[in-house]
């Protein structure tokens, strides 16, 4: 798709063709902002499997099974067998997993390392542990990995919530706490894993050291200030430069949990029947998952937010109502019965959608059927404002599968005896739901991805490309095609601290270097949105414009006709 996830795997591309493994880079321009090693994953994964859109996921795919299986284990740990399919189930099969594992960023692999640290944290201070220095090993190796993946917050978030339980359960100074965690040693095994990288990354991305705080256009400070004050420091405190990203508001942030976490947090309420004494396994392991969540939570209520970036907390979730639904309680079946109800009515939606658009026709793709927000697109769901009544006629087929999806789940629920076969009900249903979604995001590729345009690319004679923005916009044209392009007007957002480092590619054109462009002899293909053709007219006054393609509400125009070839080209006008 267009945006971060052909950005993520762009990267990757480059790394392993270039054979640098250290600086990122887009379109030839530094990309300094995050940690490497998701890079890495998927060039190793390219590497063996060659490069392809889906062996780039191959990784995130992975480590979503490994933070369910993670889970498990904990949970099987602290609660025994029957928390522990619970719990695994819910991590596997909530909503909130499966929606932010459809883009390639690395917080299900950040998930699993927390997730790591936090029963290596609690199996050393565990009086029965037999192997506790191997355990406080493990605890200082996830946080090295974990500063590979995604910085500071790595540290900071199991560190924080160990802290807050060490407190509330009066250890905090105890010197025998500090003794079985070895923080010397630990230290020493993270900086072996993590800083080689930053040191490298440092060195090869001068000035090495910048004593400012104040972040602004045409300002180059290197690697080291980039990553650590303005991505860490200034983020943090909402003063980031540029500021390319938007916050989801404190009360829907928290309150999306019950989403993320759907179906399985129809369990929330048993979760408060259970105790949180710290006086055995099960009873610490809740502790410390509530310690957990409440850190992160609270941590980001003074920060800017995306709706994913709570992914950490859905182990401790998982934790908490695996052991709750273990208990079999009143509370647990009457969170059954109304997500039995939920599921029906659901269902109903769904069918209710397919016969109030029966007669709606489809025309073109699912783009003529949707709105614009432009202003909601820096948040995960932004694209959720942009369904109309119309676009549901593109949608019948995922409408219908997850329709039948939540049927069968309501009906299983209804009559199946037992908590886990209850649990199995639910996770066919959440299944089926899946597949309805994966077809549905089929349907919204045009307008999610310019692979269509990138097709046509590769089947028409050489030239060069130019975009219409700024490289997100339309970056998975970098993907498929394998070119590196000119951005019209686009040295803005992600790629313009890095524009100003040395030797950066020079690939950002403005309107009279378009035009000088267009006029020339060679062919050039522009990539652009539909918006832009009043723009482009009034700049090229006769010069030829021909669409060559459209898809998704974008259009592929060259400054040339193609005689004699597979395509028909459109002239919006010429000489």
């Amino acid at each position: 798709m267009d945006d971060v996830d052909a950005v993520q795997a762009q990267i990757a591309r480059n790394m392993l063709t270039s054979g640098d493994w250290t600086t990122a880079r887009l379109d030839g321009v530094p990309y300094l902002e995050k940690a490497p090693l998701i890079y890495w994953a998927i060039a190793i994964s390219y590497a063996i499997f060659g490069i392809h859109d889906w062996s780039a996921r191959i990784p995130i795919a992975l480590s979503a099974v490994a933070l369910a299986a993670l889970t498990a284990y904990f949970a099987a740990w602290a609660f025994g067998r029957r928390a522990a399919l619970y719990a695994g189930l819910c991590v596997g099969t909530c909503i909130g997993l499966f929606l932010f594992t459809r883009i390639l960023i690395p917080d299900v692999m950040l998930t699993a390392t927390i997730t790591l640290a936090m029963l290596a944290f609690l199996r050393v201070m565990d009086e029965e542990e037999p192997q506790p220095r191997a355990w406080a090993a493990i605890l200082a190796a996830s946080f090295g990995v974990g500063l590979l993946l995604k910085s500071l917050v790595s540290v900071v978030f199991p560190a924080g919530a160990a802290i807050v339980y060490l407190a509330v359960t009066h250890q905090l100074l105890s010197a025998r706490t500090w003794k079985r965690l070895h923080p010397v040693s630990g230290a020493l095994i993270a900086l072996v894993i993590a800083a080689p990288w930053h040191i490298l990354a440092t060195l090869r991305n001068p000035p090495y050291f910048a004593f400012t705080i104040h972040s602004g256009p045409g300002q180059y400070h290197g690697f080291l200030w980039f990553y650590f004050m303005n991505e860490q420091v200034l983020r943090f405190l909402n003063l980031r430069y540029p500021r390319d990203y938007n916050t989801v508001p404190r009360f829907y942030f928290w309150a999306f949990h019950l989403a993320w976490l759907f179906p399985w947090s129809v369990y929330f309420p048993a979760v408060l029947k259970l105790s949180f004494r710290p006086v055995d396994r099960a009873g610490r392991t809740r502790l410390l998952a509530l310690c957990w969540a409440l850190f992160v939570l609270v941590f980001f209520s003074f920060s800017t937010t995306q709706e994913y970036y709570s992914m950490p907390i859905y182990p401790a979730l998982a934790l908490l109502l695996g052991s709750a639904m273990a208990t079999e309680s009143a509370w647990v079946k009457w969170g059954t019965r109304a997500l039995a109800l939920i599921a029906a009515a659901a269902a109903v939606a769904c069918f209710a959608l397919i016969y109030m658009v029966r007669h709606v026709p489809t025309p073109g793709d699912i783009s003529n059927a949707l709105s614009q927000h432009p202003g909601a697109y820096t948040l995960a769901l932004g694209h959720m404002l942009d369904l109309t009544l119309d676009s549901f006629a593109y949608l019948r087929l995922p409408l219908a599968m997850a329709g039948i999806a939540f049927l069968a789940g309501a009906v299983g629920m209804i009559l199946l005896r037992g908590q886990q076969r209850v649990a199995f009900a639910i996770c066919v249903m959440m299944v089926l739901f899946f597949h309805a979604a994966r077809v549905a995001m089929v349907t919204f590729d045009p307008f999610l991805s310019s692979r269509p345009l990138a097709d046509v690319i590769l089947r028409s004679p050489q030239g060069r490309l130019i975009m219409g923005d700024q490289y997100y916009t339309y970056s998975s044209i970098f993907f498929y095609t394998g070119q590196d392009a000119l951005l019209l007007n686009g040295r803005y957002f992600n790629l313009e601290y890095g524009s100003n480092a040395p030797g950066a590619a020079n690939v950002f054109i403005d309107d009279a270097n378009f035009k000088q462009l267009w006029d020339q002899p060679s062919r050039y293909y522009a990539i652009a949105d539909h918006a832009q053709m009043p723009h482009f007219k009034e700049l090229l006054g006769g010069g030829e414009l021909n669409i060559m393609a459209t898809s998704g509400g974008k259009l592929l125009l060259t400054n040339h006709p193609l005689a004699y070839s597979r395509f028909e080209t459109q002239p919006v006008f010429g000489r």
